[in-house]
């Protein structure tokens, strides 16, 4: 019988409440890949969407690994000059908000080489064409905007897989979005232990920890993101905040109410202003009833920079050592490097591919 499309998202929500609960009990029994592409600063819409679980998952006591995917930047886009900076900026980001060095590591694709090489015998265990109908690859394709695309586009879901097994990470934190590409990497560990394993299970099949955090909106009323000059950055000063929050579009109504379906402009508004502040949408909103929309935006802004404040002084002082920044960045890529290493070791022995004798080379 041909399973469903939607049958791994069913599986996946049918199983979190007891993979959040075994990860509340045994948190010792998890390594978790997570990060993002260094293609801008990060904002409030990555805190409160991911960066806040992160932290909320190391304190728990998961072991995190957290990368800066700055090979997948050339997916669709062609120049690198910012690459540096914006990895000194998330890095910077990343230690403010209080990801420690001593509980996770924080690597760099580029400097994994070992990593990137797990890509080859990985690609011989998919086909074309579950490539070419990875759904979240045909929305990478779609939303880059571009004439043509590259082949590292395809090679995206193969190039996770390697960023989570290398580690043989077991846990992946993620929306409905990113269950393709941990579906693939799922396929990819069954495949190669089933072909290479000689009856043993080499290679985990991570899970995916589903998400429940709202998603927020730009301050335009459209998806947040790093190039749309939409969305608060964590490093914005008080001024910058609110100036961005003043020109936010809200609508004629004077009561401010949360009602997402009705009022998306609005409620958006009011779900930054009480993740900021530590309340329901509901009681946020209710404080705000009859301030209409610029007493909205005052309570927001309030909101914000106070609870941001503390992270962006810390973030402030960083950036004044970029060599420590990058010294925290080169410890995490030693460590993820000996990791790979010793996992290319063993794949090139199970797939009968260490034949050359480098010891006595």
């Amino acid at each position: 019988m041909t399973e469903a499309p939607n049958a791994p998202l069913a599986a996946a929500i049918a199983r979190n409440p007891a993979l959040v609960r075994e990860i509340s009990e045994h948190p010792e029994r998890f390594r978790m890949l997570t990060g993002e592409r260094p293609t801008g600063r990060l904002h409030v819409g990555h805190y409160f969407g991911t960066l806040q679980n992160r932290l909320r998952l190391q304190d728990l006591g998961v072991e995190l690994f957290v990368l800066l995917a700055d090979y997948q930047v050339f997916t669709d886009r062609d120049i690198s000059a910012e690459i540096g900076q914006n990895v000194l900026e998330c890095m910077a980001d990343y230690l403010a908000i209080g990801l420690d060095p001593e509980r996770c590591t924080i690597f760099a694709h580029s400097y994994v080489p070992e990593l990137n090489q797990l890509m080859l015998p990985f690609l011989s265990l998919v086909s074309v064409s579950e490539l070419q109908r990875n759904p979240t690859v045909k929305e990478e394709i779609r939303s880059s905007n571009r004439p043509q695309v590259n082949g590292l586009m395809f090679t995206y879901p193969v190039h996770q897989a390697a960023d989570i097994l290398f580690c043989k990470g077991n846990l992946v934190p993620g929306g409905k979005d990113q269950l393709p590409h941990v579906e693939v990497t799922r396929d990819i560990a069954r495949r190669f232990n089933e072909r290479f394993g000689a009856g043993k299970a080499y290679f985990p099949e991570p899970e995916i920890l589903l998400s429940n955090a709202p998603l927020l909106l730009g301050v335009d009323g459209k998806k947040m993101g790093k190039s749309l000059n939409n969305s608060i950055n964590l490093g914005a000063t008080a001024e910058q905040t609110a100036k961005l929050i003043k020109g936010a579009k809200t609508d004629s109504i004077r009561e401010v109410t949360y009602d997402p379906d009705q009022r998306p402009e609005v409620s958006n508004l009011v779900l930054l202003g009480s993740l900021a502040a530590g309340q329901s949408p509901e009681e946020f909103a209710a404080a705000c009833a009859d301030s209409g929309g610029a007493g909205l935006k005052k309570a927001v802004t309030e909101a914000v920079n106070e609870f941001f404040r503390p992270i962006r002084e810390r973030r402030s002082a960083l950036l004044t050592d970029p060599g420590h920044l990058m010294s925290v960045l080169k410890t995490g890529n030693e460590h993820a490097s000996g990791i790979a290493r010793q996992t290319l070791t063993d794949v090139r022995r199970l797939m009968g591919t260490d034949y050359y004798p480098l010891g006595n080379a």
